[in-house]
């Protein structure tokens, strides 16, 4: 396997302290605070140690506190019921004696059932796109450090947007107060991990919930045209939403298909279908944030 993902597999093989208590270390991957992503997958990763034969099929989470990737994370684990079919469990994240994100998680054990699903979009295919993490030389130079850095550190996941996605927000903007006219607010994006991935479904789904975490919340941006990487906006996520539908392998290439129906009192909202190369409806995903318009 590519470096990359190994060690993001590492990352989230967290090391057990006490029955119900794991610690995890952190990456800095360019950001100011911990990835809300590696936080996520982690605190799932925690409650799915301490559940046998069944498998999660959604999550809610909170983010507290911005995390310090300087420091251990800890995970308290709370058993809130095992029955016949279904399992609970919250997951609390602790760092510097203070909480930083809570979550909770339900399991179920695999039965058969009633089967349908929305269609996936018509999209080019990725090869035919061209690689997002990839940013041009000049574009770089007109960014500030902070954000030249994040966009140079290298990620274990690749992404191809079927859209161009613009010059990140560096022109004067729309006006965010009110949506503009016409201005799409939905993207579609494909990603897949860097390498093959030799991992079982919880960790797949530990990893999807990962890389969930990228491009969803500043897709509340694009009718405004204004981003955080530009400096013209905070963006911070406030909670997070997963629901898994079917078996997925982040190896080979999911489409994210994100759209935002709201932005209003400085917080955005965005949901998205997550779909195979199949056309598969794998996991849906839905997360609000503040998104606060920096005044120069």
């Amino acid at each position: 396997m590519d470096p990359r993902i190994v060690d993001l597999i590492r990352l989230l093989d967290l090391e057990p302290l006490e029955v119900n208590l794991f610690r995890g270390e952190s990456r800095d991957i360019g950001s100011p605070q911990v990835f809300g992503g590696q936080v996520l997958g982690q605190a799932l990763m925690a409650a799915s140690r301490t559940v046998e034969g069944r498998i999660v099929h959604s999550l809610h989470a909170y983010f507290l506190r911005r995390g310090d990737f300087d420091a251990p994370i800890v995970y308290e684990v709370d058993r809130s019921r095992d029955g016949a079919s279904f399992s609970n469990r919250r997951v609390v994240a602790i760092q510097h004696g203070e909480q930083i994100f809570n979550m909770t998680a339900s399991f179920q054990v695999v039965e058969p059932g009633l089967e349908h699903q929305i269609p996936m979009p018509a999209v080019p295919p990725p090869e035919s796109l061209a690689d997002s993490s990839r940013v041009s030389p000049e574009l770089l130079a007109k960014l500030p450090d902070r954000v030249r850095r994040l966009l140079e550190t290298p990620r274990p996941f690749e992404f191809r947007s079927v859209q161009p996605i613009e010059a990140f927000g560096l022109g004067e903007g729309r006006g965010a107060a009110t949506r503009a006219s016409g201005v799409p607010t939905t993207r579609q994006i494909w990603f897949r991990a860097v390498s093959h991935v030799d991992a079982d479904e919880t960790l797949q789904r530990c990893l999807l919930a990962y890389v969930s975490d990228f491009y969803l919340l500043e897709t509340a941006t694009l009718p405004h045209g204004i981003s955080s990487l530009s400096g013209k906006a905070m963006v911070a996520s406030i909670d997070h939403a997963m629901w898994f539908h079917r078996p997925l392998r982040v190896d080979d290439w999911l489409l994210y298909a994100v759209e935002s129906p709201s932005a209003s009192g400085a917080r955005g909202f965005a949901r998205a279908s997550v779909f195979s190369r199949d056309g598969r409806l794998v996991a849906s995903t839905a997360q609000e944030g503040l998104v606060r318009v920096v005044e120069r």
